[in-house]
């Protein structure tokens, strides 16, 4: 049986108008980073499990839960991923009676591992390589609000900076980090065209921010399942149709 791969496609939707920079979620845009996180969050509760034997009382679904219930009372953590799993482990160390102490120590420990293994892989070589050739021509960031250790993972070589949410930046759809890139480019918004794959965060967010967009949809032909609120200036189902920008 041949195994038939989508068709290359492109609906534009409103006219580019000229830009000098382009912006990269990158989080199931670059690559695809569920498998990492799932892998990641794997060896941080074997790691808690192992060293802190009481935890194992609860699943990941009460974890969660937890983490959820400190977004209550710190709305601030919901945009700093990395706090808010640091915050989850020592209130959950907490919670099994660990002391002070060892709750801080294990929730530091927990996150040392996950963000080494969430960061252990590269961008594929041919992502690398459309990124190079659009970097000849445009200034090349990264917005995103997951907190990937870009350099690890080789976008340091094709990315002017890449920028996170937290200590006061709001994540996507919030216009900080679009606006936070404009600033440190020193360009007006309309100049930076956003490419992403999510509906709300990267094409709703962006626009709003005043900047232009590019939706990545692999499923364009069956239609995506997530609600769009906005329509991007183009659709694409392929990263290498950006190379008809050049």
């Amino acid at each position: 049986m041949t195994l038939q791969l989508p068709k290359a496609s492109m609906i534009q939707y409103q006219r580019l108008q000229p830009f000098s920079a382009i912006s990269f979620d990158l989080d199931d845009t670059l690559y695809n980073n569920l498998p990492y996180v799932i892998h990641a969050s794997e060896q941080l509760f074997s790691l808690i499990n192992q060293a802190y034997p009481a935890t194992t009382a609860w699943d990941t679904a009460q974890w969660q839960q937890l983490k959820h219930a400190l977004f209550k009372l710190h709305p601030e953590l919901a945009h700093d991923t990395s706090a808010a799993r640091y915050a989850m482990l020592h209130q959950g160390l907490l919670h099994f009676g660990y002391s002070e102490t060892e709750a801080s120590q294990g929730a530091q420990d927990g996150m040392t591992c996950f963000h080494h293994h969430r960061s252990d892989f590269t961008v594929d070589e041919s992502v690398l390589e459309l990124l190079e050739r659009l970097s000849q021509r445009y200034q090349l960031i990264g917005i995103t609000n997951g907190n990937v250790d870009t350099q690890r993972i080789g976008l340091d070589k094709v990315m002017q900076f890449v920028l996170h949410p937290g200590h006061g930046v709001k994540m996507k759809p919030a216009a900080d980090m679009f606006s936070l890139a404009c600033r440190q480019l020193d360009i007006k918004p309309s100049a930076l065209l956003h490419v992403g794959d999510h509906p709300l965060s990267d094409i709703a967010g962006a626009k709003m921010a005043g900047c232009q967009s590019v939706w990545l949809n692999p499923c364009m032909q069956q239609r995506h399942k997530k609600a769009q609120p906005v329509l991007p200036h183009i659709e694409i189902n392929q990263l290498d149709l950006l190379l008809q920008l050049l």
